[in-house]
């Protein structure tokens, strides 16, 4: 049984920073591609970032690049995004998943999706 569980978010004010992690179980880490998405209210949930299987390669939305950063620790089956410089529109539920890299990055789509953790960030 496939779980992924996020966590880290929380309450920060403009140009804070902020760590996410999503802890994964009941697959093959090591061989699946991890991404990030994110649904802000009133809005459709949108990609965020990806990482290969190895980690070495990655993809960002064109509106967090240059500010977020997502890695991979294969050992301890978990992913992570690195948020820096946050704005008032990132607030949103951010929501870790699997599945097909090229799925994930050009069209927000995902075989398994976390539960999601809240990140607010306060102008």
């Amino acid at each position: 049984q496939v779980q992924l569980r996020e966590s880290g978010g929380g309450l920060v004010q403009s140009g804070d920073s902020l760590r996410l992690s999503c802890a994964a179980s009941g697959f093959d880490f090591s061989e699946a591609p991890m991404g990030w998405f994110r649904q802000a209210p009133g809005k459709k949930r949108e990609f965020v970032a990806v990482i290969s299987w190895g980690g070495s390669s990655f993809f960002y939305s064109d509106s967090v690049k240059g500010r977020f950063i997502i890695s991979r620790d294969n050992a301890k089956n978990e992913v992570y995004l690195q948020m820096n410089s946050l704005k008032s529109e990132d607030t949103a539920v951010y929501y870790c998943g699997t599945g097909s890299m090229p799925a994930m990055r050009a069209f927000g789509e995902y075989d398994y999706l976390g539960q999601g953790t809240q990140v607010t960030v306060s102008s």
